[in-house]
C-alpha cells in the first residue's frame, strides 16, 4: 500500500536513509542521519507542500519517495528531482517503481513540467528502471563525488511532464 507518510513512520523511514548512506553510492553522504534530522526534513516537506510517499507491506515501511525542487532560482520552479528509497530486504520487488509513478502522477497533476532523477552511474538497476518508465538519459558528471574509496559518477535522467496550463515568470 502506498500512502501519505506520517510522523510516526520518521524512525522505519531514518532507518532505509541510514542504510543507504552506510552501505550504498545512492546518497553522496558519510554520516547517518538523526531522528531529528528526519523530522525536520519531513516538516520542511510539509510545511512546502511536498509530498512524501511511503510504501507499507503487512504494517512496516519499506520504501519511501519524495520530490523537491531541482534548483534553488525560480525558473526552475517547474522542475522537480526525486528521490526513492527502499529498503535493502524489499529490493527488486518493484517498490521503487511503484513509488516512482506514484510521484509522477502526481507531478503531472500538480504542473510541473519536467522530473530529474540523479543516479550514481554504478546503480544500473535504477536507471533500468527509470528508462522502463519513461525517462531518458541526460548527461553524466564524471568524479562527482568521491565516497568508499573512489570516485562516483553521477547520471542525469528526467521526464517531460505535462507542465503548467499558463507558466508564468512570478
Amino acid at each position: 500500500m502506498i500512502r501519505y507518510a506520517k510522523h510516526s513512520d520518521l524512525p522505519a523511514i531514518l532507518e532505509i536513509y541510514n542504510d543507504a548512506i552506510l552501505n550504498t553510492t545512492a546518497i553522496y553522504a558519510y554520516k547517518p542521519h538523526t531522528l531529528e534530522d528526519r523530522m525536520s526534513w519531513y516538516e520542511k516537506k510539509v510545511s512546502n507542500d511536498l509530498p512524501v510517499w511511503v510504501f507499507e507491506e503487512n504494517n512496516s515501511v519499506v520504501g519511501f519517495a519524495t520530490f523537491g525542487p531541482f534548483r534553488a532560482y525560480p525558473a526552475f520552479k517547474y522542475t522537480i528531482e526525486h528521490s526513492v528509497y527502499v529498503h535493502k530486504d524489499y529490493r527488486r520487488r518493484h517498490i521503487g517503481a511503484a513509488l516512482l509513478k506514484e510521484l509522477i502522477k502526481f507531478a503531472n497533476s500538480h504542473g510541473y513540467t519536467t522530473l530529474v532523477g540523479v543516479i550514481d552511474d554504478s546503480n544500473e538497476s535504477s536507471k533500468l528502471m527509470h528508462e522502463r518508465l519513461g525517462f531518458s538519459y541526460a548527461g553524466t558528471i564524471q568524479k562527482a563525488g568521491y565516497k568508499f574509496g573512489q570516485w562516483l559518477n553521477l547520471s542525469f535522467y528526467q521526464l517531460p511532464l505535462n507542465g503548467p496550463a499558463a507558466p508564468t515568470e512570478d
